[in-house]
């Protein structure tokens, strides 16, 4: 069985079940297809909520290729613990970790240039019991602060029955009424006692979405009824920021990676230890310095909408960025307004198809109002602080008019109007009524648009039902005299006067709307319109198309010998 015999095979099989669809829901298939789409959305929206939070995807490549991006802020410096510190410092120090004493001399040295604050992104989780003197500096070196910010870890929830920490003993947590004062906590705190005392903690966790992917930043953590602050919250709550009112936000990017001024650790301490100074004395004067690290081989990187490779110290200052200026992302929970938004594309979508709009203008309107709702969702990323989420009825319109337009395309041509289909699919006599129309003169300047506009200017008159086509003149011989002819015809079972006397009013009232639909199409008024009716019995079945080529015929040449008689 060659491909070309396979392929035949599968036109019929195809034709036969678009056939079948066409004759058991016709054009209700649209509207059956809504309800289960209506029915599949409310679900959704109550319990599945798939769609209304489908954002990631979107949100992705539209905050990566936004145009108006949020500058970082010039008074957030990283100090970065780069591979090339890491080199420069390993000749004294070794590799990290280094002894605390430095960071102790490095806080010192950065304090007398008054910062802001100053941030560690770099978790202290054990006392260095080799080097006891040195840890004993940089607590001292600390204690002399107050404006020294320090991460703590919150460990898998499943581990809180081994600890021994109860919330209300870290420093800075708060309790919510139902507070349990007996629960335990798994968290790595800083082993020093003057940032302990300090209070200046907070988590560095972070928390990606589903697909690994982190987009939000917490602001707190809600154990057992104590709101658990995250760093950037404590620090925005110590500098006076405005503070979140969720428990997550979404994070406003400041471009991709390495977007805020870094300086390298080597550098600095290098020149903070040298009698002879090279840099500005007063270069961290009022700013928010993180120390931290984008080494790649002390593994803090994390996947984001901007990077595969983000480093974890760029997105803690974009989280401080964020609640600085206010001007981290809202998602409202609109999901009442994008359920309502989604069963109007859809049931507006099922309409059109229902009511056999045009093709074309109807799929320019639906693509229209895709671009319109992304647009809408660009444009709250790039102008506001409200991403106005419309993934989900985008898609949901998408999947139900892509069905839709399959099953028209499929089934399209078994529910066309067409009379010799009718008479095909009913077997006996027939009365078929055949109308004619052309125009006379000078060639129109209508193309076949216009002459379609034409056709179905027509197909809308009400009335008995009628088939209206357009007839191109496209065919050889007799069948090319047909050009630019407008064939309209009604066939009934049988004839009787009560169906003849409809049919003399639906011709009286094509007649009368042809002239103003062509002249309105480009016809000119020069342009005679002729018409011309014509009937008979015809035998249905496997006979009817050998029957209306016969008809057709006779319809032509009765009309050229009645404009003979009219002309002599």
């Amino acid at each position: 069985m060659n491909l070309h015999h396979l392929s035949h095979r599968f036109r019929i099989a195809l034709n036969k079940l678009s056939a079948f669809l066409a004759g058991k829901w016709q054009n209700s298939f649209y509207l059956y297809l809504a309800a289960l789409f209506s029915a599949l959305i409310v679900f959704d929206v109550l319990f599945l909520h798939f769609a209304t939070d489908m954002r990631q995807a979107a949100f992705d490549m539209m905050v990566r290729y936004r145009v108006v991006v949020p500058k970082p802020d010039k008074d957030i410096v990283i100090v970065d613990i780069n591979e090339a510190s890491l080199a420069a410092m390993a000749k004294e120090y070794g590799r990290w970790p280094w002894p605390r004493q430095v960071l102790g001399e490095f806080v010192e040295q950065l304090e007398r240039q008054q910062p802001k604050a100053v941030v560690f992104d770099i978790l202290f989780s054990d006392p260095d019991v080799y080097n006891p003197d040195s840890d004993a500096y940089f607590d001292s070196a600390i204690a002399a602060t107050s404006n020294t910010f320090f991460p703590m870890l919150r460990l898998d929830p499943a581990d809180d029955r081994l600890s021994q920490i109860k919330p209300g003993m870290i420093p800075g947590v708060m309790a919510f009424d139902d507070a349990s004062r007996d629960a335990t906590i798994a968290v790595v705190l800083p082993p020093f006692k003057a940032i302990l005392q300090g209070g200046r903690l907070g988590l560095h966790n972070i928390y990606p979405d589903a697909d690994g992917i982190a987009r939000q930043y917490l602001a707190y953590l809600d154990d057992y009824g104590w709101k658990i602050p995250s760093l950037p919250l404590r620090v925005a709550t110590e500098l006076g920021f405005a503070q979140p009112d969720a428990q997550r936000f979404l994070l406003n990017w400041r471009g991709k990676p390495f977007s805020y001024r870094t300086v390298s650790f080597s550098d600095i301490y290098a020149d903070m230890v040298s009698k002879k100074k090279m840099r500005s004395q007063d270069e961290f004067k009022g700013k928010i310095v993180i120390i931290g690290s984008t080494a790649p081989s002390l593994f803090d990187v994390k996947p984001t909408p901007m990077s595969k490779m983000h480093p974890g110290v760029e997105i803690l200052a974009t989280a401080i960025d964020n609640l600085k200026h206010g001007d981290y992302l809202r998602f409202p929970d609109a999901r009442f307004a994008y359920l309502l938004l989604t069963l109007a594309m859809v049931w507006a979508t099922a309409l059109g198809f229902y009511r056999s709009v045009g093709q074309d203008k109807f799929d320019a309107l639906f693509g229209a109002s895709q671009f319109i709702l992304i647009a809408i969702s660009y444009a709250s990323i790039n102008f506001t602080t409200t991403y106005i989420n419309l993934t989900g009825p985008v898609t949901i319109g998408l999947a139900y008019f892509t069905i839709a337009r399959l099953y028209a395309l499929a089934t399209g041509r078994v529910l066309e109007k067409n009379s010799i289909r009718t008479s095909q699919s009913c077997s006996g006599n027939q009365h078929a009524v055949i109308m004619l129309i052309r125009l006379e003169g000078h060639e129109p300047a209508m193309g076949e648009r216009e002459w379609e506009k034409v056709r179905k200017g027509l197909e809308k008159i009400k009335g008995v039902p009628k088939s209206v086509e357009m007839l191109k003149g496209r065919q050889k011989g007799l069948w090319g005299l047909f050009e630019n002819t407008l064939a309209i015809s009604w066939i009934r079972q049988e004839d009787d006067a009560l169906w003849r006397g409809q049919i003399s009013c639906d011709i009286e009232a094509l007649s009368q709307a042809i002239g103003p639909l062509l002249q309105k199409n480009g016809a000119s008024a020069d342009n005679a319109v002729e018409w011309f009716v014509h009937e008979a019995s015809i035998e249905g079945g496997e006979k009817a198309r050998m029957e209306w080529r016969n008809l057709f015929v006779e319809a032509l040449l009765r009309w050229e010998q009645s404009k003979s008689r009219g002309n002599s």
